[in-house]
């Protein structure tokens, strides 16, 4: 689903009295070196997760039909390499809440629907931000997949072919505010070559155990 897709759907901006308000930051990586030239003529090749209530979520790619939305530690995505963080908005709602709400958005975002050019980590950061805030993120940030086929031209080989291999195990965690994630052990990481698989990317090779927790969806 896209950011138009959920224009009737409005969520925490604005709406919730009492302290809850958090700022909704949006963190964004570099894929490849070659960043470090093209961010300055308005694009490259970007992996970006949403930051909220201290923590950050993403979404990848796997070959199941279950949720692709991770959380990690802000601006610690394994295996990418930090490069800013752009503030989106102000927000309303309690982490219990939004606890609810990103299991409802990891039922929207399995790992088996990504898409590098339609439906990738930048694209589902587009939509959370326009749910909570009512604001897109930075045109740039997703510049490249709207290029269409170019993207996939300039992406390393690496990245084009990682993906997931194996269903992830979901662990229950107990949060400090009393809600629920589920961490999983490190899924095994294929690196061989599948046409099938060339638009497709969780995390890298390197992610340890421990270090990315996948978001359980909600079952209605």
């Amino acid at each position: 689903m896209g950011a138009e897709d959920a224009s009737n759907t409005s969520y925490g901006h604005g709406t919730l009295s009492g302290n809850c308000e958090t700022q909704v930051v949006l963190n964004v990586y570099d894929l490849t070196p070659l960043n470090n030239y093209t961010y300055w003529f308005g694009f490259g090749i970007f992996h970006s997760g949403v930051e909220v209530h201290g923590k950050e979520y993403g979404f990848g790619a796997h070959d199941f039909p279950i949720s692709g939305v991770f959380e990690v530690e802000p601006r610690s995505c394994p295996g990418f390499t930090y490069r800013c963080s752009l503030t989106l908005g102000p927000l309303n709602m309690p982490p219990s809440e939004f606890r609810t709400f990103v299991e409802s958005m990891a039922s929207e975002y399995h790992g088996d629907t990504y898409h590098l050019i339609s439906k990738n980590c930048n694209h589902f950061t587009d939509d959370i931000s326009w749910r909570l805030t009512g604001r897109k993120i930075p045109g740039w940030v997703n510049r490249l997949a709207r290029l269409g086929a170019l993207c996939s031209c300039l992406l390393p080989e690496s990245l084009k072919v990682t993906t997931v291999k194996q269903l992830p195990e979901y662990h229950e965690c107990i949060e400090e505010d009393g809600s629920e994630s589920f961490a999983t052990t490190s899924p095994r990481i294929s690196t061989e070559f599948d046409e099938a698989d060339q638009e497709k990317n969780l995390l890298p090779p390197n992610a340890g155990s421990g270090e990315v927790a996948f978001i359980k969806e909600a079952h209605n």
